[in-house]
Formats: structure tokens, C-alpha cells, sequence
């Protein structure tokens, strides 16, 4: 084990490089959706892995996922059953959705009044490459995007999922740890998931946005 379980980068605390697996014992990977236009049903997948390998630059730090789509639950018999079967995930032919991330960004502001801060012929950003710019500053540095591929029922769609960083440490039992949330916002249907059913008042059954929710540690091995 590194004796030093942390390191600082751009005034953050980060982990070691190394191979971390996500931790079965702290970890929730969830789903939202909408339903009958009025409210959310939320769910989540009891048996899912990762393997996150952290690099020595973490922008390169790379992550491959996969989650079992049998362990599907909603806390309601009917509708797992439903959700499981060939309307949606059909876990007998796709026992798992599988996620491998391509490249991790630091996430830009959203607010309009940085938006100059992009704009090539703005003078204001004509400066020297190591000259910071409001923008620069604005960015949160626990904040960051991982670009991916997702594959569900074998199409695969390029996915951004938005982390948020938690922190990084060593706990009780000596293991190297660091902890994270993410979400990530996917329309099912471009996924092959376009099973529904028109509600007599207007619109559909089944919302065909859904939201991934993660949370979890990450152990080093």
C-alpha cells in the first residue's frame, strides 16, 4: 500500500494513482423516470461493478461499468416483472448494460455571464497560455464530466455523465478510499426502449427521459 493515500492537484485533495473497484457495500446505481406526466418512479440495480483505474493525471483517469440487469428493482413485483421483461431491458437476451468512459473533462460553468470566456474573438481572451480567465476561476474542481459509451440491449450511444467528486482518504481498516456521486440523463428510446402507451388526456404512460443516479466509494487494490 502507497503510504500516502492522497495527493493535491489544481488545490484539490485527490486519490493515489491506481486500480480502484467500486465498493459493494457503499454504492446505490439508480433510475428515475416520469410517469403519467405527474410524477417519478425511481429504481435501482442491486448488483453493479467498476472498475475505475486512477491516472497519474487524473484527466486521464479512464472507467469501465457494468450492471446486471436482473437486479432491476422498483420495490413493486408488477412492475419489475414488466421492466425486465421484452418491453424493456429483456434481461434473459441482455443480462447487462455496460458503460466504458472515453475521456474525463473538468465541468465548465453554466452561468450566460461566462459565456464570453468562449467566444474566439472576444479580445478579452486573447492572453498568454498561462494567463487565468474568469472562467478559469469559475470552474468547480470537485466537478467533472465523463464522457462514455453506453450499451444497452447492444446499442451503444455516446453518454456525458456529470461527476461530483467527494473526497479522498484512507478509512478505519487502512483501505484507500474516495467517494463520488454522478447523474447522467439518456432518452430510452435511443436505446431501443420505446415501449408505451397514449393517455387519453394527452401524452404517454412512460416519460422516455430517464436519469441515472450514482453513488458510491471506490476502494484501492
Amino acid at each position: 500500500m502507497n503510504d500516502r493515500p492522497t495527493r493535491l492537484w489544481n488545490g484539490v485533495t485527490i486519490p493515489e494513482p491506481g486500480v480502484y473497484l467500486l465498493d459493494e457495500a457503499h454504492k446505490r446505481v439508480g433510475f428515475q423516470a416520469q410517469h403519467m406526466m405527474v410524477s417519478v418512479v425511481r429504481g435501482e440495480f442491486a448488483d453493479a461493478r467498476a472498475h475505475i483505474v486512477v491516472g497519474e493525471d487524473p484527466l486521464r483517469t479512464t472507467v469501465t461499468a457494468s450492471i446486471r440487469t436482473g437486479s432491476l428493482t422498483t420495490h413493486n413485483d408488477d412492475r419489475d416483472v414488466h421492466l425486465r421483461g421484452p418491453d424493456f431491458l429483456d434481461v434473459d437476451r441482455y443480462p447487462a448494460i455496460r458503460f466504458r468512459g472515453t475521456g474525463l473533462t473538468r465541468q465548465e460553468p453554466r452561468d450566460e455571464i461566462f459565456m464570453w470566456a468562449r467566444l474566439r474573438n472576444n479580445p478579452l481572451t486573447r492572453r498568454g497560455a498561462g494567463a487565468a480567465t474568469p472562467e478559469d476561476a469559475a470552474l468547480n474542481p470537485n466537478k467533472f464530466v465523463l464522457h462514455g459509451e453506453l450499451t444497452v440491449k447492444d446499442v451503444r450511444r455516446p453518454v456525458d455523465v456529470h461527476v461530483d467528486f467527494g473526497g479522498a482518504g484512507r478509512d478505519p481498516y487502512g483501505n484507500d478510499i474516495f467517494g463520488f456521486t454522478a447523474t447522467a440523463d439518456i432518452d430510452r428510446e435511443d436505446f431501443g426502449l420505446v415501449w408505451n402507451v397514449a393517455l387519453e388526456a394527452g401524452g404517454v404512460l412512460v416519460g422516455k427521459k430517464i436519469r441515472i443516479e450514482i453513488a458510491g466509494e471506490a476502494i484501492r487494490q
